[in-house]
């Protein structure tokens, strides 16, 4: 090499490097400057009060505020989102900050065996952005079924035909293929959707096994949703899309928005002789604050803590709130319908290349500057989630089925990253036995997980006190037989994949190191996967409606179909919890729906014309 040609490569790697430092301090400022900063000064009275800046509280905060009478406040009680939440490759990592609530499940008959203390590990979003800035950014709106289902249960406005308009407000579709199908995506919305600028080729091998068995390639967000794809995520440019960043970052200088971050709701207030809500306490900053409401008091904490408030606030279950010593001002079945999508965790096969992703060939110094200057390579790679599949159990060949399965593709498996036994909550003797023999290997992994759970879980008060974390109760595996079954058709379907020619190309393997609770039955027996998916349970971060949405006859409802709480006046829930049925979606896109929706129906009701 001449001395021309070495000066020549010392600078092209010194540009480089300074290009990522820019781009660092660029994405830093975007975060930074690009958020409503907390406000100073929090007036006595506002119009809303919501509570949670997740996804739901987001939209809201964004489409109220757009009256310019209206004056809103939002509070949440996490901080800031911060730059490095928006790096894809980290989403796992950020169940370690103090960005998650860090809830874990109560220990239970079926399901979480293999978890520290049998209790598995549920993640929930404490930022600015709420989950959206936690989870893998997935979007998947689900079947027209799951809407039209609502709708049929008493829920008038909610089947998919009212809903479709609400999914696509929303949206900003950057995949070209799919944004000309304009009957299904729009691109006017403030959530950017795009496939990964980076993904292995295995991703690809994921495809062509499904074509190979029979499969198709779909949109799985347009009219049929049963094939094959690659997963379209909630990201702009290879960085996260949260809800913060698609719907309050670009309202900052609204006047009429006041943000109280870090600041903890301990209560809604509720007139016991008129049965209004008429404002919220809350403590921040070592202060306690007593807000009233000129209109409403909105929720939009989640579907664990939105029922924990209410329950505090005197709004639950008779018999429940008087052994917790709580007034009850009104008694409805809050907490009860519990569901969520889970999956046997660790389903994993070996290859025989380099082409799965792995924590020490991610984190290097090319890839880091390769992300901060353009954002692609590995670490814009949404935590190796690439590809997913949807499959209706009950009619196979059916390719307008409604989906009760999916499978969900990772280029990588539990030992990809050293710490997600621990995101996971996975027992370290059970770790080490069944998944130490491969620690160094290359791998990928598939998720079956189930869509249309007939179990159903609770959500209880520890106690009265707001800061104690509330009982979560999933009940996995109590329906008697179906769930069990469903996780069972897509383990058979997985290692059905596995054996394509797509894939034999990597020479996979199905990892065959049982579970030492499960090894009586005999690997690959269907004793052996019933007793492996109720020991290595994987929530899928779904979890919803524990506040039910339905008629007033509907025993089991808490909101009706305006989303107004029952018996008492000047108080909704906007959030996943209200939805009456899980969909076959991720839970992210419906819950913007049902805000994009609410925030109509809430205009609508004070005079507001829509357009």
């Amino acid at each position: 090499m001449t001395y021309t040609m070495l000066i020549t490569q010392v600078m092209a790697q010194r540009g480089t490097f300074f290009e990522a430092v820019s781009g660092f301090i660029r994405d830093t400022e975007r975060v930074l400057n690009g958020e409503p900063p907390d406000t100073e000064e929090i007036q006595p009275e506002y119009d809303f009060i919501i509570i949670g800046a997740g996804t739901a509280g987001c939209v809201l905060a964004n489409r109220l505020t757009e009256v310019d009478n209206f004056k809103v406040l939002l509070i949440e009680a996490g901080g800031s989102e911060q730059m490095f939440m928006d790096i894809p490759v980290l989403t796992t990592m950020l169940q370690f900050t103090d960005a998650n609530w860090n809830y874990r499940t109560e220990p239970q008959e079926s399901g979480c065996i293999g978890m520290r203390e049998g209790r598995c590990a549920w993640p929930r979003g404490r930022v600015v952005g709420g989950s959206s800035v936690l989870h893998s950014m997935m979007h998947t709106r689900g079947n027209r079924r799951d809407y039209d289902r609502w709708a049929g249960n008493g829920n008038p406005g909610w089947d998919y035909k009212s809903v479709l308009r609400y999914f696509k407000k929303s949206e900003n579709m950057q995949i070209p293929k799919l944004a000309k199908n304009t009957n299904f995506h729009s691109t006017e919305g403030e959530m950017t959707l795009q496939y990964p600028n980076w993904r292995t080729p295995l991703s690809k091998a994921f495809l062509k096994a499904g074509l190979e068995t029979g499969g198709k390639i779909v949109d799985y967000n347009a009219e049929k949703q049963i094939g094959y794809s690659i997963i379209q995520f909630t990201m702009d440019n290879g960085t996260r899309m949260s809800a913060s960043r698609a719907f309050l970052h670009p309202i900052k200088h609204r006047n009429n928005l006041h943000i109280a971050k870090n600041a903890m709701v301990t209560r809604v207030l509720i007139d016991p002789w008129t049965k209004r809500a008429y404002g919220v306490k809350f403590n921040k900053d070592g202060r306690k604050y007593v807000i009233l409401s000129r209109l409403e008091v909105i929720l939009s904490a989640g579907a664990i803590n939105s029922p924990q408030i209410l329950m505090i606030s005197g709004i639950g279950p008779k018999e429940h709130l008087t052994e917790n010593n709580i007034t009850t001002i009104m008694d409805l079945p809050v907490g009860y319908n519990l569901q969520d999508h889970w999956a046997l965790g660790g389903l994993t096969f070996t290859i025989n290349s380099t082409d799965s992703i792995r924590s020490e060939r991610v984190a290097t110094l090319d890839n880091i500057i390769e992300y901060f200057s353009h954002h692609t390579g590995p670490l814009s790679a949404p935590s190796g989630t690439e590809a997913i599949a949807f499959f209706d159990t009950k009619n196979p060949h059916s390719d307008d089925g409604y989906p009760d399965l999916e499978l969900l593709f990772v280029a990588g498996s539990l030992v990809s990253q050293p710490t997600y036994k621990e995101a996971f909550s996975i027992d370290n003797d059970v770790y080490e036995k069944v998944y130490g023999p491969i620690k160094n290997k290359d791998t990928w992994m598939v998720f079956p997980m189930l869509l249309l759970p007939e179990s159903k879980g609770r959500i209880k008060l520890r106690n009265k006190n707001p800061y104690q974390k509330p009982l979560i109760y999933p009940n996995y595996f109590s329906d008697g037989g179906h769930d069990q079954k469903v996780i069972l058709t897509g383990i058979r379907k997985a290692i059905e994949l596995s054996k394509t020619k797509a894939f034999q190309k990597y020479n996979s393997r199905l990892h065959d190191v049982p579970l030492p609770n499960c090894a009586r039955h005999g690997f690959n027996s269907d004793e052996y996967w019933y007793c492996a998916m109720k020991t290595i349970t994987n929530t899928i971060y779904h979890h919803c409606c524990t506040n039910k949405m339905g008629p007033e006859d509907d025993a089991g409802a808490v909101v009706d179909s305006r989303l107004r709480v029952y018996g008492v006046k000047g108080l909704r829930v906007v959030d996943a919890s209200i939805m009456p049925h899980v969909p076959a979606a991720h839970t992210n896109a419906p819950t913007m729906m049902i805000a994009e929706k609410a925030a109509d129906i809430i205009k609508e009701d004070w005079g507001i014309p829509i357009d």
